[in-house]
């Protein structure tokens, strides 16, 4: 064989191998993990359960429903650096709110509380705050938006899960 059959087919290889690492790319789906972070209030630890899960749910230590929802960073924007994680900010659901979206989970239809008035029953904090911020607040938009912005090292954190 000749040098310019041997590039000829060395190209149609690359090409070929390029061609099913394009479409393997392409069809690549992102994982959705299954389980989601929560903080049980009152042992002050992360833990994960069902990301169905609907807050305020059963801790670790006993049977209260003390747990909430924990949105985890990572600092250095690094998701697999455990190292870099920090609780960005907590959520729970009022009463009202949580049936409606445990029976809504369960039937499959929506919940009969609008979009709007649910707001109003979904409640915020930072980890070391004391009051919880409806999310129809100005002050629950600042919790649930002031984590995701550059740091001084100039990245912006990324959310973690379990």
């Amino acid at each position: 064989m000749n040098s310019e059959r041997i590039k000829a087919v060395a190209a149609i290889v690359l090409l070929a191998v390029a061609g099913i690492m394009l479409v393997r790319y392409l069809t690549r789906r992102p994982v959705i993990s299954e389980q989601a972070f929560f903080y049980d209030l009152s042992e002050r630890k992360l833990f994960a359960a069902a990301r169905t899960s609907v807050p305020p749910i059963r801790g670790l230590n006993n049977p209260e429903e003390d747990a909430v929802r924990a949105v985890v960073i990572s600092t250095n924007g690094d998701a697999s650096d455990r190292r870099s994680w920090t609780v960005a900010y907590l959520e729970k659901y009022s009463p009202e709110l949580k049936q409606q979206m445990q029976q809504a989970q369960q039937t499959g239809s929506s919940p009969a509380m609008g979009r709007e008035l649910s707001l109003q029953h979904r409640f915020v904090r930072r980890l070391q705050d004391g009051h919880w911020f409806p999310m129809s607040s100005p002050e629950a938009e600042r919790i649930v938006s002031e984590w995701a912005v550059p740091g001084p090292n100039g990245i912006t954190p990324v959310v973690c899960t379990p």
